[in-house]
């Protein structure tokens, strides 16, 4: 009778299949490349099943590699938690580090509240934020968690939506308006000062609108460039001109009546913001407080 593997080797294997790569998987999981190597060929000779096709410059998973994979990734996610689970109840609170990596506009609109929270409930935890707009290889990089809308997270990340959808607005001060008919389409927006955006590339942003299932992008005016969504929020709240902000950033300015939206009925909705991490390796406290408080505000 063939010996069941050990939850070692089916991690090993897991990490493998997502990097495409021994060496890695290896740095990953604290083994040499030639120990992973060793380890995953005792596997598949207990298995009797080949599960990776191996090149001197590639690694690939077999069709049967796929299929057995599939089958036990659950199980081994769920000894995990598991072993997790029983590890926070004797140990208590968390300590250590928290690494996250996400986009500057991601820390705008929803990280920064919930690091707060996270803070009071754990202050032994040391928190660190890398904020860069494009994606990184958390596992490559030595990250813990990252932070994207959902449309971005990678396909073998386990991800996390810890806001709604988000909505953009186009909004401009009421001193604004008192010298500016208010714009009932965005075909109107040509007779306006519009504050614009423009990346770091130097690519000026047009506007993005839809309705009844129309989408169209429209290529503004005006007499202000600048490159950060919170400048562009502070030139409207003077009068500067309208601006094309995220809804959820402009809330309190609605409210208070120190902005002024307009073109409510054109705007766009994007996929909510996710955390997301590896969900084939164990999950340290710091990470699964973390998404469990996230869990709990949404």
């Amino acid at each position: 009778m063939m010996k069941n593997p050990a939850l070692q080797d089916l991690r090993a294997a897991l990490a493998v299949a997502q990097h495409r790569n021994f060496r890695a998987a290896s740095s990953e999981l604290a083994l040499s490349p030639s120990a992973l190597s060793h380890l995953i060929a005792q596997l598949e000779a207990r298995l009797k099943l080949r599960l990776f096709h191996r090149t001197t410059r590639s690694v690939s998973v077999t069709p049967a590699g796929e299929r057995f994979l599939a089958k036990v990734r659950p199980s081994v996610l769920a000894l995990q938690e598991a072993f997790l689970t029983a590890h926070d109840d004797t140990d208590g609170e968390p300590t250590g580090r928290l690494r996250i990596n996400a986009s500057s506009g991601a820390v705008r609109l929803g990280l920064l509240p919930l690091i707060a929270e996270y803070q009071r409930l754990y202050p032994r935890v040391v928190v660190e934020v890398t904020t860069e707009d494009h994606l990184i290889d958390l596992v490559e990089e030595g990250g813990d968690l990252g932070v994207r809308t959902a449309d971005l997270v990678p396909k073998d990340m386990v991800a996390v939506p810890f806001t709604g959808e988000i909505r953009l607005a186009v909004v401009g001060a009421a001193s604004y308006f008192s010298a500016h008919a208010r714009p009932r389409t965005p075909a109107d927006l040509g007779a306006h000062d519009c504050v614009r955006l423009r990346s770091a590339r130097g690519v000026m942003h047009p506007w993005e609108f839809t309705r009844k299932g129309k989408e169209l992008e429209v290529e503004v005016k005006g007499t202000l460039v600048l490159d950060d969504d919170d400048l562009k929020v502070s030139a409207a709240r003077l009068g500067c001109g309208l601006a094309y902000v995220v809804e959820r950033s402009v809330v309190d300015d609605l409210k208070s009546g120190a902005l002024v939206q307009v073109l409510k009925e054109w705007m766009p909705t994007y996929p909510p913001l996710c955390l997301y991490y590896p969900g084939h390796r164990l999950v340290p406290a710091t990470v699964r407080k973390f998404v469990d408080l996230a869990k709990r505000r949404r």
